[in-house]
């Protein structure tokens, strides 16, 4: 018969079972655990009354601050309008007029022509706003899903041009627009000297390219299963999924158009085809103070409102592409 040794259990009568492992498990002392915020506000700190209410007098400061801080110049160029010249300049300042009127902004309707100024620009701003999206939106779709050849150096000399300053290029530019290689024809005075250079954009390709990127593959061949072309693809798949991109791409487009000053007084030296903000700066010499503040405030109200239309969209359309789930 042989001998069986057993050897003793180690718990001190715990029997070796899953239950006494566990028993013994539970008798060791639990390291205490440091629990470190990297704030300079715990959380403990915040949910107590006197956090609470420090929390938000210090939020109201900051956000009252910083609002008064963007909307201030906007209402006091508002409100300048409405006061006579002598009130404007008068020294302290009022922040209300004396008496509210509407004078300043009739006149400056009819003194500098501010209809015809401002359809000019909307002409110029419609333009390019339609060739920005034709030619910026095909050049991102080819090179994002078709993927020519030699797409990718395509794309770099693109991006490489948004590290040359605006005033580098001003008079080749120029001179390309005075005579066209190849046509020799002269586009100075007309709308395609501004409609042109805003097309060439290399960072609204680089926008819709990212976008585009991020259209799932499958999508577009159950397109091209169905028979669909690349262009059909394009106009029935493609840009309907791409509203956010095309906001931000419409309001940088028409705001840099609106607001762009050089370039057109370089290439619309015409009196009857200037744009608002020369119109306004050609004159501002024999306007009184409170007219010219007043056709300001006119002139910005088209950006704004175009601003209040494709809000929505500048956030979603801005970081829409960055991540691929």
């Amino acid at each position: 018969m042989s001998n069986i040794t057993v050897m003793p259990d180690r718990s001190a009568g715990t029997p070796a079972t899953p239950a006494g492992r566990e028993r013994r498990r539970q008798r060791r002392p639990r390291k205490p655990i440091n629990t470190q915020f990297r704030t300079a506000v715990s959380p403990h700190q915040l949910n107590t009354t006197r956090g609470r209410i420090i929390y938000w007098i210090v939020l109201v400061i900051v956000v009252v601050s910083f609002t008064a801080a963007f909307v201030f110049p906007l209402y006091w160029m508002v409100t300048g309008a409405m006061k006579s010249t002598e009130e404007l300049n008068a020294i302290p300042p009022t922040f209300l007029p004396s008496h509210f009127s509407l004078d300043g902004y009739l006149e400056a309707w009819d003194l500098l022509g501010l209809g015809t100024l401002l359809g000019n620009t909307a002409l110029y701003a419609g333009g390019a706003w339609l060739l920005t999206l034709a030619v910026d939106v095909s050049a991102a779709y080819a090179l994002s899903k078709l993927r020519p050849a030699l797409g990718k150096v395509v794309l770099a000399l693109m991006l490489s041009t948004l590290m040359i300053p605006p005033m580098v290029i001003m008079l080749p530019a120029y001179l390309t627009v005075k005579e066209v290689p190849i046509f020799g024809w002269n586009l100075l005075n007309t709308p395609w000297a501004i409609w042109l250079p805003a097309a060439a954009n290399g960072f609204n390709v680089f926008l819709l390219k990212r976008f585009f990127d991020s259209i799932p593959r499958e999508l577009l061949e159950a397109a091209e299963i169905d028979g669909a072309s690349p262009g059909r693809i394009l106009w029935s798949v493609v840009i309907p999924i791409s509203r956010p991109i095309l906001g931000v791409v419409s309001i940088l487009t028409v705001v840099n158009v609106w607001r762009d000053f050089v370039w057109p007084l370089l290439v619309l030296p015409d009196s009857d085809k200037m744009s608002v903000s020369i119109g306004i700066a050609s004159l501002s010499s024999q306007m009184p103070q409170n007219v010219l503040v007043a056709s300001l405030v006119i002139a910005s109200i088209p950006t704004i409102v175009v601003f209040f239309l494709f809000q929505r969209h500048i956030m979603a359309g801005l970081t829409a592409g960055s991540l691929k789930g």
